[in-house]
């Protein structure tokens, strides 16, 4: 065995005894990139001198002289699936650079049918879920543009609700830098309608037969499966770096919407404009937005790092102790409303470009429902992880338009469900199943629960009495196709001109942040490029920085430690939109969690008060004490020193001075460092990290003790003293509405 052993060492360093010095640890590919994008053809790269594969064995074992090249991809050039090369991947074939896209499409077809299948049986994007039941009740005001049944005035839908991240696996944490889901199936009088929506408006491609590619670019590796659930890789900067209308996506991602806060404090978007028909067949494009009831608000990035260990599940937890607790989350469904127009454009923005937004100040958002969260599920497999959605779910009066990501969505939705949920007949899943009767005529296939009568599943039929038959139209509750005239053209891979302007909302959207968003963007640009391996990415990237805004690729290049480009051409001009801005707003405060820091030897009179107080606010209160249990007036604990921080809190209350508790060692816990202050290490760090992530903090009587020991200034904006807690509540609460205390964040 020794014989051997040594051997196999011989070997390995003969492999790399002739190789050059390694770089350090993380080199993504087998060859350094260029900043400029390859475009003489080439044969695949080796593998990398540190990756290894199985032997080439037989099923039943034997040896063969097959090497790892021979198993990887073959020749300089893309091909199909049986070796037909390929001129374009990067557009449908549609029917005119306008029209819908074509079934014939069969590379389209392929691309997507494998990548729908490349995961079993987890979904391979949203695959980290969360979600719960509700109920909608429709205004009644969209009937002029819409003739769907559950918007009509008080008309109450059932609905599920599924909260997710992108690229992470199932078992990734909630609060990485991402993209959500906000995916919502209505189960209503005329079938389900599912409304698969997103909380940044703006996808990073433009047509479908993309999605494969930057959901590639944005996994892990695929040597090491690493990074998990986080765009701060090569591969992700490398693509959209390249393919340039990913960049206002990207942004979007690198503002404070890649963080929210909780699935109770995040928008959603429909991305792609849809066309509506009303009771007299007349149409309007519609775009669907989700406002939640108490604002949009973020983590900031170090918070969101911390939670990620602590707490991975933050966001799931959020959702259901909200519904449990009473503090149902809210959305109002909103539409901004545009003509039908031949070109399909509002004000020189093309509709059917999902990598484009049309600013509320110039198409408001009108309301036309309210979603309220009621219910958490029974059994999460049963639920959240059975549940099928699909962009091609639709009711009479909801279509679709000829956007070539939504085409191809069409597709790829039922496509996946047949592999994740083995079969056909996902729709009869308990969660699948519409409230609205259902005579299909589909028959067998894995999984059919339902056991049909009759002999004569088929059009026209005599043996069955002709059932079912046709409705004859909207009076029957049908759904229409809307006959949209298609105009002539020749059927190619092609793009409208209009796709073209790649960076002139991207720069719209960066003007319309106030300073402390700025900083924010600036911050996670300069991280996640300093997380990329290769100089060369890093550089691109920049270049595309600077076609956005000069202020923005200076300090990410400084960050950065690189010299700064300029553009090559002048910045588009564009008017700022100040709805994209998180802040300067008030919201209610309801489920906020409060923090209440207490000593078990101090003054603990007016503390249950005070926890009634914030309950009967409609807020959560979280005793925070020196052990378990009860105190000693009797008080119950929610979280001690040792257990709790502050990630999990909106604000903190301070009612005492706790001196340092018999666990404050760094033996007992690695947080109690200094266990001879006079306030208990934990309590410290938790008031330091408060006020470092602009969150409100009070105190009274020897609590404004414990702000001097942690070094928390009380003449600052943010920081409330008083003689009695319910009077530092009030002013708490009341700083609470704006979410945090950016006023005192120092910025450039």
């Amino acid at each position: 065995m020794r014989s051997a052993v040594t051997q196999a060492a011989e070997v390995a360093l003969e492999k790399v005894a002739g190789l050059d010095t390694p770089r350090a640890p993380g080199v993504p590919a087998a060859k350094p990139p260029k900043v400029a994008e390859p475009t003489k053809p080439i044969e695949p790269l080796p593998p990398k001198p540190d990756q290894t594969g199985p032997d080439r064995r037989t099923p039943t074992g034997a040896e063969t002289l097959v090497t790892r090249d021979q198993v990887a991809q073959q020749g300089k050039f893309l091909t199909t699936s049986t070796g037909a090369r390929l001129r374009d991947t990067d557009h449908s074939l549609k029917a005119g650079d306008r029209g819908p896209t074509l079934l014939q499409d069969h590379h389209l077809r392929e691309k997507i049918t494998h990548f729908d299948h490349e995961r079993i049986p987890e979904r391979v994007v949203h695959a980290r879920g969360s979600g719960a039941h509700g109920v909608f009740v429709g205004y009644g005001n969209a009937k002029p543009i819409c003739r769907a049944g559950f918007l009509a005035r008080g008309k109450e839908t059932p609905v599920f609700v599924r909260f997710s991240t992108v690229l992470g696996s199932r078992g990734s944490a909630d609060t990485v830098r991402d993209t959500r889901g906000f995916a919502t199936k209505f189960y209503t009088d005329e079938g389900n309608f599912d409304l698969v929506a997103n909380n940044i408006p703006v996808f990073f491609v433009q047509d479908g037969i993309k999605f494969p590619d930057i959901v590639h670019a944005g996994k892990p590796h695929p040597d090491r499966e690493i990074p998990q659930a986080q765009s701060a890789h090569d591969t992700f900067w490398d693509f959209v770096s390249l393919h340039t209308e990913a960049q206002h996506h990207t942004m979007w991602n690198m503002s404070d919407r890649g963080i929210p806060r909780s699935y109770r404090t995040m928008e959603g978007f429909g991305v792609h404009t849809f066309r509506t028909v009303n009771q007299q067949g007349e149409t309007a494009l519609v775009k669907f937005h989700w406002k939640p009831k108490l604002g949009v608000h973020s983590l900031t990035w170090e918070e969101a790092q911390l939670i990620g260990g602590i707490d991975p599940d933050f966001h799931r937890r959020d959702l259901a102790d909200a519904i449990e607790s009473g503090a149902y989350p809210q959305w109002e469904l909103g539409v901004q409303v545009f003509e039908d127009t031949a070109d399909e454009t509002f004000q020189g923005i093309d509709l059917l470009d999902p990598t484009k937004i049309v600013p509320e100040e110039l198409a408001p958002v009108q309301p036309i429902g309210l979603l309220t969260l009621t219910g958490n599920t029974t059994n999460f497999f049963a639920e959240t992880e059975q549940i099928a959605f699909h962009v091609g779910n639709l009711v009479p009066g909801i279509d679709v338009t000829n956007d070539p990501l939504l085409q191809t969505r069409l597709f790829s939705y039922v496509d996946t469900q047949l592999t994740r949920l083995a079969g056909p007949n996902f729709n009869q899943i308990p969660i699948n199943r519409p409230h609205a009767p259902v005579n299909d005529m589909f028959r067998d296939g894995f999984h059919q629960h339902a056991v049909h009568a009759g002999v004569a599943p088929y059009k026209p039929n005599s043996l069955d009495g002709g059932c079912p038959f046709h409705a004859s139209g909207p009076r029957d509750g049908a759904f229409v196709d809307v006959p949209v005239r298609v105009a002539e053209s020749v059927k190619e891979r092609d793009v409208p001109v209009s796709f073209a302007d790649h960076f002139s909302q991207v720069r719209l959207f960066w003007l319309s942040m106030t300073p402390v968003e700025k900083q924010h963007i600036i911050n996670a640009y300069t991280f996640e490029l300093s997380r990329c391996y290769e100089q060369a990415i890093r550089e691109r990237q920049l270049l595309a920085l600077a076609r956005i805004d000069p202020e923005l690729c200076a300090e990410v290049a400084t960050g950065l430690g690189l010299p700064a480009p300029t553009a090559e051409e002048a910045l588009p001009v564009v008017e700022a939109s100040p709805a994209l801005s998180q802040l300067g707003q008030e919201w209610p405060t309801d489920g906020r969690i409060i923090g209440i820091v207490v000593a078990d030897d101090g003054d603990l009179d007016g503390v249950d008060d005070l926890v009634d107080a914030i309950t009967d606010h409609d807020m959560v209160a979280f005793v925070i004490g020196p052990h378990g249990g009860k105190l000693s007036n009797g008080t119950v604990v929610q979280r001690t020193f040792a257990a709790g921080r502050s990630v999990e809190l909106d604000a903190v209350l301070v009612a005492g001075c706790p001196a340092p508790a018999p666990d404050a060692f760094p033996v007992r816990d690695a947080k109690a460092d200094e266990p001879l202050a006079p306030l208990d290490p934990r309590v410290r760090l938790m008031l330091e990290e408060c006020y470092r992530h602009a969150k409100a903090i009070g105190a009274w009587g020897s609590g404004i003790e414990a702000l001097a020991a942690a070094g928390v200034p009380v003449d600052v904006t943010g920081v409330v003293t008083g003689t009695k807690g319910s009077d530092v509540l009030a002013e708490v609460e009341v700083l609470l509405r704006s979410h945090r205390v950016w006023e005192r964040t120092v910025v450039g």
